[in-house]
Order: C-alpha cells, then structure tokens, then sequence
C-alpha cells in the first residue's frame, strides 16, 4: 500500500491550497490577506467555503486542517470533537501562532490554543491563512513554527436562512442554524447570526462532549469607512480523556479511559466518578475600524476583549487534609487524616486590547506600519468539597493571580524593481509576566516578575519567473516561555531561531506546484518531553542548539474537467545537538538525538471525481512516519508509522430558493488501528487511541 502511494506521488504531482483560483473567492480581501499573497514566505490561503465545507460536519479546526502541508491532527476523544491540537512541521500548538482576524488567540499564559472553546469556528470563517516558519510580524506574536489566521466572512447582501445539521458515529450530532439581514439601512448595515451544537460520546470510553457555540456580526458600510462588530464565542463540558494507555491496555482494550476511576484497597476498579469534566465558556468581542484615507493609505484598527471562565474536576481519593489547607477530623474518638475529595481548579481570565495597522502604497513600494497593547489578567484557584463530610462545602485551598502586559510594533515594506521584490520586516516586543501567589496550596502557582525585550528582524526577496516566482528569506524571532514552563524552571531560557526559507511557486499550465527547502536553528527550543502535567498539557525543556530543516512540495493538477489530483509531501530532519537529560541526579549526554513528535515524512494525496456538475467524489490519503516521543532515541518510546485514507461526497442541488447540499465523510475507510499522540509515564509509553472506520453524514439546507 504505501509503495503504491509513494508511485502515485511521485507521477501525479501533489498539492498546494494557495494555488486555487483567488477569482473563486465571493468575500472581499483585507489588506492583510493581499499583503501576504506576495510575501517570500511558505504559505497556504484557504478559501473555506471551497476547501472544507464538504468536510465540515462537526469535528474541529485541526482536524479538517490535518491534510494541509506539514501538519499532523490530534485528538484526546479519538473522533476529532472535543480537545484537538495540531503540529506543524513538528512544532507543538504552542509555538504555533493562531489569530481570530489578526487578534491573538493563543493563551496569554499557557500559550496553547483550546479550539474546543469555539466549536463550530469553521463555519464562521471565511478564509484560513497558514504561514510556515516564522513568516511575517503578525500583530507582534512570534511564531515558531507557523502562524495560522482565521478569517471570519462578513455578511451576505441578500436575506437567507441557512442550517447545517449532521449525524455520526459514536453518537455525534451537529445542529446549527444562522441567519443573514441583507442590506439594511439604505443598504449601509448588514448583520448575520449564528449559533451551533454539538455533542458527542466520543471513540474512548466516556470522552463525552457538549459543545456551544455562536457567532453575531454587524456590519456598517459608508462610503471609505467600514466598521464590524463580532461577538463569538463557545461553552464546552468535555469528559477528560487526557491521560493516555499504555501500550499493554491498547492491544488489549484500546478505548480504555482511567479518567475518573475509583478503586478499592486492592487497587481494583470499583466505578467511574460521572462528571470528571472539564468546564470552560470563552466570549471574544472584537470592533474592527476599517478606514480608506485616499488610494495611498488604509488603516485597520481592532479593539478586543475576550472573557474566559471555568474549571476542570477531578474526584481526588484518599487525600491528605492538609493538602487542601485543612485541619484533620476527629470522628468517633479516632484521628482522621485522610479522605476522598472533590476538587475543582478554577481559570478566570480577562484578555483585551488594541492592534492597529497603516497600510500605504506609493508608486513601487507597499508597507505597513503596526502597533499593539494587550493586556492579560488572570486568576487561578481551587475549591474542594469533601465526599464523606458534607461540612467541607467548596472550601478555597489556593489562590494566585497573574497579568501579563505586551506593547509592540512592527515596519513592514515590499520594493518593487521590474521583475525583483524585496521584502524587509522589523518588530518590537516589549512583555512583562508578573504571577503572585495570594493563599498558597497543594504547590500552586509562584511568585514571578519576568521581563523580556524582543528585537525581531525579516527580510527576503521575490523573483517574477514565468507563471510563478522563485524566493528567499531570513527571519530571526524570539519567544518567551510559557507559565508551566517558569512554574517548573524559574531560570529557563527564551527561545530564539534563525528561519532561512527557499521557494518557488510555478503554474504549468493545469499543473500548478510550489517546492520550498527550509532550514530553522535554534538556541534554546523548548522541547516537548514526552510528559504530561496534571492537565494534560505536555512538560517542555530547554534542548539548547538544535535545528529543523526539510523540504516541502505541494502540487495541483486537472487531469480533465472530472479529475482532479493534489497533493503535498515534506521530507525532513529534526534534530537535538548535545542534548542533556538528568536522570538519577547526574547529567547524561545523548548528543545529537531526534526531535520528539517530528516525523521525517508527512505526505498527502487527494483525488477529486466531478462525474457531474453538483456531485464531487474524494479521496484523501495521508502517510505520517514515525514519531519519538521525548528527545532520547528510546525504540521503546515511539509511535509507529500510518496510512489513512478518507472518502467524502457531496451532492448539491436546488429546490425553488432552497439551496440543499448532502454531504457524507467516511474517515479511516480501511480501519486502520493507529495512535497520532502520546506521552511518556514512568519510562513507559502511554498511547491516545484513534477511532478506527467512521462516517459522519451531514445536510446543509439555505433559503434565500
């Protein structure tokens, strides 16, 4: 099978999002997706509606993503609804820079990106732009791997009434409904609303989820000025699944869950506690001013604010009292220092802030100049209640808060000179961690008062060939650690790269292909190690020098007005130089290891039927190689390689003003027993099981 899959790539080229048709795209381009067509950076611009809707039937943004170049999809729940994640030739979420329309989205502190706060994002949204590397400055958050933004569509002119509605194994459904004003106004004002639920059992035992999820925009037109106001935002109840199997229960029973267990003495499984959930809501408010001064000069301003509150539980056995700031409970004339607990970790944050953006055009040259300030403050705290003593109701045991302040700006140009276009970028961060404990506990939180002052310059150069264009470019970035990174290590080193990108892109005729060769070398990368902390996030450690380097090379080709191939291939080598580990209270050198959860190859092949006009036939197949786990070379500690191939339909036609689609996703045709995540425990690998064979089947249904 895979010897077939390398022969197919190899004849029938490969693929590449950014080479559709922008003239297929009915919503307007921004600035900030113009801008970056012509910079000299790896990129993919997705038009959503014609790339994805077909797929779109409840699983999360990674995961429809998962065949775009270099990516590898995650899923706790094993189906793609709930907790998901995505890496980027090799790099984790959390040096992976996403945006809701050029607004930061990463947590301030933990730096990771919990798509399961806004379910359903993908309808929303109309255009996804990926850059690999570092790219360019995007409202002052360096990437380390890539930056991803999502653009949500405006409003349609004309009035309709639309649901998208879908069924699927393991018990999941999607219902939605969305609603469009037209012109309004003396047709100055447009609005549109929307709002999504999803729910799912989940592939592993009990790894439920309840998802919501809405979307409100207004939109004022008037001549050179433009103003949207956006409120989106999800609710989300996800039984935890993050504590992985190990490789005995996942030949045995791979859905197993430990999540919740309750034992006997004997350490025997009694029951499950029923709601060791998670439990977040997430609001973003977003008023973006768009404002055309003459053909020379536009400015974007974008005020945000994003609310987010909740709380993860866990049923906590056998205890210690003082754990949780208690005293012990004499019962009976006996001493009691030990019980069964309820205990909830509580999040409170509050992010907002400004970004702001002149564009200008004057005869060759295009820049724009940016500046931000954004502020996070959040407070974390834990709440027990006691299982057999009902006299500890929701007793506080810890509280600690944090705030983190950035203000930076950036320059950016692009110079024309005939067929010559040099780009040039610099940026600015200035950020400030401050996190103090208010009641201390259970080891929580830190006194902390961090500082770091970012300086980081872009620079590269387009060449027009025929059809296409050949490029190169520098960028050098910076990054500051996470919180669970200070937490675990007050001394740990920001991370810095130096980011070299060769590319072209070249249209062939009907054969449109881009190859790009990267090389990116750091000092001080923060390396995931193969450890979970207590909320399944993966502990990360500084590997000193290191480097990514590979190619990558996508392609698209209609072999006729019904066939359709694409494709995408990356070939590369992740490596750790001199890497250290302390082990048994001394230090071991390893030398020159493999970067943990960086394959050599991820390669994608679609093919595309059209037998008719409406009717559209796929086949997506993916191969992903070997990852380790940590950074140690441990033959023990890997997860082994996998080939999936998916199938998705979609017949469309039109009743009256109705206009219907049907779609049908088959994912993992073939069966395939295979894990794309996992951790390390006692020296010991732990597996994330993915759902073999599923479907999901889906209605879409407009009247306008």
């Amino acid at each position: 099978m895979k010897g077939l899959f390398f022969l197919g790539l190899t004849v029938s080229s490969l693929s590449w999002a950014q080479t559709q048709n922008k003239d297929s795209l009915k919503i307007k381009d921004i600035e900030t997706v113009n801008f970056t067509r012509r910079l000299p950076v790896a990129k993919e611009i997705i038009n959503v509606q014609k790339d994805l809707d077909s797929k779109n039937l409840g699983q999360d943004l990674p995961i429809l993503l998962k065949n775009q170049t270099s990516i590898i999809s995650t899923s706790d729940a094993g189906n793609g609804i709930g907790y998901t994640g995505l890496r980027i030739r090799g790099v984790s979420g959390t040096s992976i820079n996403v945006m809701m329309n050029g607004v930061p989205y990463n947590d301030s502190e933990s730096q990771g990106t919990f798509f399961v706060n806004v379910p359903d994002l993908t309808s929303s949204a109309s255009q996804i732009v990926i850059q690999r590397g570092v790219g360019s400055s995007n409202n002052g958050v360096s990437a380390f791997g890539a930056s991803i933004n999502v653009i949500s569509k405006d409003p349609e002119e004309k009035f309709y009434v639309k649901t998208d509605d879908s069924y699927s194994s393991f018990d999941s459904y999607k219902y939605s409904g969305e609603i469009g004003s037209g012109k309004l106004w003396k047709n100055r004002l447009s609005l549109m609303g929307r709002y999504t639920h999803i729910s799912s059992n989940g592939y592993i035992d009990r790894a439920s989820s309840q998802l919501h999820s809405y979307n409100f925009t207004a939109l004022f037109e008037e001549g050179n000025t433009r103003l949207r106001l956006m409120a989106f935002g999800g609710k989300e109840k996800t039984y935890q699944a993050w504590n992985g199997i190990n490789r005995e229960t996942w030949e045995t029973n791979p859905k197993f869950n430990s999540s919740g267990a309750i034992y006997d003495k004997d350490g025997n499984i009694t029951n499950f506690y029923d709601n060791e959930t998670d439990n977040y809501r997430q609001n973003h408010y977003q008023l973006f001013w768009e404002q055309k001064f003459n053909d020379h000069w536009n400015l974007e301003t974008t005020l945000h604010y994003t609310k987010g509150q909740g709380y993860y539980e866990n049923y906590k056995q056998d205890n210690k009292f003082s754990r949780y700031n208690l005293p012990d409970i004499v019962q009976g004339g006996e001493l009691l220092q030990r019980s069964d607990f309820i205990r909830k970790k509580w999040l409170n944050n509050d992010f907002y802030g400004a970004v702001s953006t002149l564009y200008g055009k004057y005869e060759n040259v295009d820049f724009n100049f940016g500046i931000v300030g954004n502020q996070y403050y959040g407070r974390h705290f834990g709440n027990v209640t006691g299982v057999f003593f009902p006299q500890i109701d929701e007793y506080e045991y810890y509280k600690n808060r944090s705030v983190k302040n950035e203000i930076s700006g950036f320059a950016k140009a692009l110079y024309r000179i005939n067929d010559i276009e040099f780009f040039g970028d610099l940026q600015l961060r200035n950020i400030t961690y401050n996190t103090k404990i208010i009641m201390k506990g259970d080891g929580e939180g830190a006194d902390l008062d961090k500082k770091w002052l970012f300086f980081n310059p872009k620079a590269g150069i387009n060449y027009k060939i025929a059809g296409g264009k050949v490029f190169f470019s520098y960028a050098h970035a910076q990054r500051e650690p996470n919180r669970e990174d200070l937490l675990a290590d007050n001394n740990i080193k920001a991370e810095k790269l130096h980011d070299f990108e060769v590319g072209m892109e070249k249209q062939l005729g009907s054969l449109s292909m881009t190859a790009n060769v990267y090389y990116m070398y750091y000092v001080n990368q923060l390396v995931l190690n193969g450890e979970l902390n207590n909320v399944g996030a993966f502990i990360r450690t500084n590997s000193g020098e290191s480097y990514r380097r590979g190619i990558e090379i996508g392609a698209l080709t209609k072999l006729s007005k019904q066939w359709e191939v694409n494709g995408n291939v990356t070939f590369s080598q992740n490596r750790n130089l001199n890497f250290k580990i302390e082990k048994e209270g001394s230090i071991q050198e390893l030398g020159n290891t493999q970067t943990s959860f960086s394959p050599n190859i991820i390669a994608n092949l679609g093919l595309k039927f059209l037998p008719m006009k409406n009717v559209q036939l796929s086949l997506m197949n993916q191969y992903v190689g070997k990852q380790y786990l940590n950074n140690t070379e441990d033959q023990n500690l890997q997860l082994k390689d996998y080939f999936l191939t998916d199938f998705n339909a979609q017949y469309q036609f039109k009743i009256s003003n109705n206009d219907i689609s049907l779609k049908i996703l088959v994912n993992n045709i073939f069966n395939k027993k295979y894990v794309n995540n996992g951790s390390v425990g006692e020296g010991e690998p732990y597996f994330f099981t993915q759902a073999g064979t599923n479907f999901m089947f889906g209605i879409s249904w407009k009247i306008q």
